[in-house]
């Protein structure tokens, strides 16, 4: 028989019993469904910790100051107060694979201008700050170097800042009190939106780092330095690069353990995306199991199917049908039954996927492969659920076959 009439008598056989195909389907309908929904919705946080780790800067290498001990217990990473504007100097001219370098001391305040007052955190940073966050401003201008060096009282805003305490008007050239220290806004920062760690990117303000340190914090220990490859190939000698200096300006011998940690971009997209994709997997391996109950249905079908068109088997096989052509005709049919089970089924994860996105903003992105690999897999599901009814047919004596009731 040829493979055209093989497949329409399948159709057939499927529309003969639509209701009994379609619970056939079902297991099938929702397996299918539920993994390309369950990766969707993984591949899509995916895709957002990628922007949101981007959106830290280009080609960004962050370093922390080490671990400091009181009463011989760790207080952690970061506790440390080792780095000094020393190394910030150290690294801006000595760094020959490092295009910009800042210092970031924050401050919470207490921010009172414009319409009320806002509870937010302060950073002073150098000039190289908006090139390494790659950070444009939408309105005025960034402070200068000089303005670094003379401890100015200027500060630029963000977008969140705006919205509540200049909603309506444009904040530059007005004054911001910061710990009851005035300052004048000379810049807005483009929107950022949310960073790797869920925190509001826009809810900042930033002065000279200087200004930071001896007119509003006191401090006078850098609690980050951030600094940016030449180039995303460079990235990783560039850290080494920074370790050497920092070392070297530390005084740490050969063997001391460096009291400071480096990141880059790189560990804080593959450590978030490597937890994804694990409960990605796990998720898409839950939703499996409902591909494997619906292969058994199928095969269970299509056993009482082979019992009702016994008769059918035997007149077949009477005209000159092989057993080799009875099997292939009931192997179609359950694969025919699968496949339009996962047809079905990824319709259905297309819709749920366009109903995440308009319901509650979730962002899940549906790739081709993973479409091909669920449609793929569903037909798998057939042959292999089906083969073993087909054989079943394809074994039946003829003669028994004709005399059945």
């Amino acid at each position: 028989m040829k493979w055209k009439n093989l497949l329409r008598v399948a159709l057939k056989a499927i529309a003969r019993n639509k209701m009994r195909s379609l619970l056939t389907m079902l297991g099938i309908i929702i397996g299918v469904g539920s993994v390309i929904t369950m990766v969707a919705v993984g591949e899509g946080a995916q895709a957002q910790i990628e922007k949101q780790i981007n959106s830290l800067g280009t080609n960004l290498l962050v370093v922390f100051p080490g671990a400091s001990r009181q009463g011989g217990v760790s207080m952690g990473g970061g506790s440390g107060t080792r780095l000094t504007l020393e190394d910030v100097d150290k690294l801006g001219k000595e760094a020959e694979l490092v295009s910009g370098v800042s210092p970031v001391v924050r401050a919470g305040v207490q921010a009172v201008g414009g319409i009320g007052n806002w509870n937010t955190s302060v950073q002073g940073v150098s000039p190289d700050f908006l090139e390494i966050r790659q950070w444009p401003l939408v309105s005025g201008d960034f402070f200068t170097a000089g303005e670094v060096r003379s401890q100015a009282k200027v500060c630029v805003i963000g977008q969140t800042i705006v919205t509540n305490l200049f909603p309506d008007q444009d904040p530059v050239g007005q004054e911001l009190r910061l710990r009851n220290v005035p300052f004048k806004i000379i810049g807005v920062l483009s929107e950022k939106g949310q960073g790797a760690g869920g925190m509001d990117q826009d809810d900042a303000i930033l002065i000279p780092y200087t200004t930071a340190m001896y007119r509003l914090s006191g401090w006078r220990f850098i609690q980050q330095i951030l600094c940016s490859a030449v180039s995303a190939e460079q990235l990783a000698a560039a850290q080494e690069e920074i370790r050497v200096l920092l070392r070297e300006n530390h005084k740490l011998q050969e063997g001391d353990e460096d009291d400071f940690t480096i990141r880059n971009q790189t560990d804080l997209a593959s450590t978030a995306q490597e937890a994804t994709r694990t409960m990605t997997m796990l998720l898409a391996a839950i939703a499996s199991v409902s591909l494997v109950v619906g292969g058994i249905g199928i095969m269970n079908i299509m056993l009482v199917s082979v019992t009702e068109r016994t008769r059918e088997i035997g007149i077949r096989m009477a005209i000159g049908a092989r057993p080799h052509d009875i099997l292939v005709q009931f192997l179609v049919e359950a694969v025919a039954l699968s496949l339009s089970g996962g047809l079905i089924g990824i319709a259905i994860g297309f819709l749920a996927r366009y109903l995440m996105g308009a319901l509650s903003g979730m962002e899940a992105v549906i790739s081709a492969p993973t479409v091909f690999l669920a449609f793929g897999f569903s037909g798998a599901v057939g042959i292999f659920f089906g083969f073993y009814p087909a054989r079943k047919a394809a074994a039946l004596n003829p003669i028994d076959a004709l005399r059945y009731e």
